[in-house]
């Protein structure tokens, strides 16, 4: 039973996790929401909507309400987000506080959304945080210390890269190209060299099992099956591990062209701690085969994986909930404190 406990929230673009204070995680779904077209109603939110996705009849569709990080149909993310408050405080005398997470390069009309949406949903009141410094809070980084840390974070939607020193992000980018897009890249690759469809689960399996980004010792080898776009009709076929690597360079080089650039505009003080402190990884994305090292192959910058690398930004916000009563309500404003930690 939760009495107006504060909650913390990585909204993200494929996963919705919340943090309890006191609890930890207590919530990890998927970000979809299975509606009855013809009524309205909500039929299912979470996993179970997400089961539903290209297998639903005419009458029910099922939506993912977040794109890109940011929300793309209001009504359905506040429903979503309002389910999934009532399963984690189904008996709570009073609202709760909620900590959102969201990318760095939110613009103030989808931070209103953000804000506005999480009340709709059953809030008291609404901070927010940004996804690269709840990442490095979450990867129990330094981040107080007068020493530069570069963060990279990898969701579904979006990758988040800051440079974080005394508290303060000092230099970030936010780019629209991260797992959604590997998924995207790999199903084009394959419908143009294989001439078979095959859908999103697939390609995010093959993502999980043996997607990579820096070769492979030995080339390894699945058998998948999709559609043919020639027959009709179902087909089997071999993918390799050297392939993934071909589908998926372009969006990999996207997000080494965008670490570049934070790098090339950070002052040099800063790049040189950074050189020696090294990039840190975290985000569900960044567990995909070589992006470590495909990025301190790039950069020449030791590049390591935080420790439950999907679950910092959640980590990160759920630690940064003692602070709410020193924020402002529905600001940005967590990294400006300089004895955070």
């Amino acid at each position: 039973m939760l009495f107006g406990r504060d909650i913390g929230v990585d909204l993200g673009t494929a996963t919705v996790l919340m943090y309890v204070r006191g609890k930890g995680i207590v919530l990890r779904e998927p970000s979809v929401v299975a509606v009855d077209k013809n009524t309205g109603r909500v039929l299912k939110v979470g996993l179970e909507a997400q089961k539903m996705l290209g297998r639903t009849p005419g009458n029910i569709v099922a939506i993912k309400p977040l794109s890109e990080g940011v929300i793309s149909d209001y009504e359905m993310t506040e429903r979503m987000l309002r389910e999934f408050l009532r399963k984690i405080t189904s008996f709570s005398l009073l609202k709760p506080r909620l900590l959102i997470s969201v990318p760095s390069g939110i613009t103030e009309v989808e931070e209103r959304a953000i804000i506005d949406a999480g009340m709709q949903a059953g809030a008291r009141k609404v901070f927010l945080i940004e996804e690269p410094v709840a990442a490095a809070i979450g990867a129990n980084l330094p981040i107080s210390e007068a020493s530069g840390r570069m963060v990279v974070d990898i969701g579904g939607g979006t990758t988040d890269i800051a440079v974080i020193s005394l508290s303060g992000v000092v230099n970030s980018a936010s780019i629209k190209v991260a797992g959604y897009k590997f998924d995207e890249a790999l199903i084009k690759y394959v419908r143009k060299k294989h001439a078979i469809l095959i859908g999103e689960r697939t390609a995010e399996e093959l993502k999980l099992n043996l997607g990579c980004v820096y070769p492979k010792k030995e080339t390894v080898t699945v058998e998948v099956k999709g559609r043919c776009l020639l027959t009709g009709l179902p087909k089997l076929f071999k993918i390799s591990s050297d392939e993934m690597l071909e589908a998926y360079d372009e969006v990999c080089e996207q997000i080494l062209d965008a670490i570049h650039g934070v790098l090339e505009s950070t002052p040099p003080e800063l790049v040189a701690d950074i050189s020696q402190n090294g990039i840190t990884l975290t985000g569900g994305g960044a567990l995909l085969w070589g992006l470590d090292k495909v990025i301190e192959a790039r950069t020449r910058i030791s590049t390591q994986l935080a420790d439950d690398a999907a679950s910092c930004v959640a980590y990160g916000t759920g630690k940064a909930l003692q602070w709410l009563s020193e924020m402002q309500d529905g600001t940005i404003n967590l990294y400006r404190r300089k004895q955070m930690l």
